[in-house]
């Protein structure tokens, strides 16, 4: 009897921590949503509000680690159990990374919104419209188990790479086109790359999702599309094109 006791104790304790990450997961969707809207809107009270929020992430992502450093130091877990904690523990950082991001968006929505609007401003929203989904995705890929839908938002990610490459010339365009343009530029610039790393997690809790699940890790080149590293704008260009690798247009 004592010893279906401790079993069940232990799976209640595995469904704790699965609903952790879910209420976690639910709270980093919502903080990508808010900080995309307050930038769409020019909401700066719905900015700092998405600021302030991010501490309820923090809390839970604490709750995580003390939840996984007791299992472990307990129940002393093997196979798949031992997996699935330290699976939580892996997503658990990268989902408090996406919050981060977020927050960080929002608080340069706040900047931002006290110039005028940037005519590229529409085009941050709709990438981290994209990221949401994809964090969406992610997360119900982990919740059901389900490796071949972690390996379809996986491949997702040069989706969010390809927008980035695509906001970040045009951004750099305008920054050329008249220097007033700089700083809001500037401000969209460094959302565009939050927005571009919140994928990137997304991407890794996909990896982790795909070895929980299978018991090894995806062998698969990662899909990477950002070529921003490389991207060379010519000022004396015309036609606003840009060059790759110090080539001019």
């Amino acid at each position: 009897m004592a010893s279906e006791h401790i079993v069940k104790s232990y799976d209640d304790e595995l469904k704790h921590l699965k609903a952790l990450l879910s209420r976690m997961g639910g709270l980093v969707e919502a903080q990508i949503a808010d900080a995309m809207d307050a930038v769409g809107r020019r909401d700066s009270e719905l900015a700092r509000r998405t600021v302030d929020n991010d501490a309820k992430i923090d809390t839970l992502e604490r709750e995580v680690d003390a939840s996984v450093v007791r299992m472990l130091a307990l129940r002393q877990p093997m196979a798949v159990d031992l997996r699935s904690i330290l699976a939580a523990l892996k997503i658990s950082s990268d989902l408090e990374r996406i919050g981060d991001y977020a927050t960080n968006a929002a608080k340069r929505a706040i900047a931002l919104n006290q110039m005028p609007a940037a005519r590229p401003a529409g085009s941050v929203p709709r990438m981290g419209r994209l990221v949401q989904s994809i964090v969406k995705d992610v997360l119900d890929a982990y919740v059901d188990g389900d490796a071949d839908k972690a390996v379809a938002v996986w491949r997702r990610d040069e989706e969010v790479d390809e927008l980035y490459n695509s906001l970040f010339r045009e951004l750099l365009t305008y920054m050329m086109e008249d220097p007033r343009n700089i700083t809001p530029c500037t401000h969209l610039l460094f959302m565009a790359k939050n927005i571009e790393r919140m994928g990137d997690h997304a991407t890794n809790v996909a990896e982790t999702v795909y070895f929980q699940v299978r018991g090894q890790p995806l062998k698969a080149e990662r899909p990477k599309g950002d070529s921003t590293s490389f991207t060379v704008i010519n000022p004396d260009a015309k036609s606003g094109q840009d060059s790759k690798s110090g080539q001019g247009v």
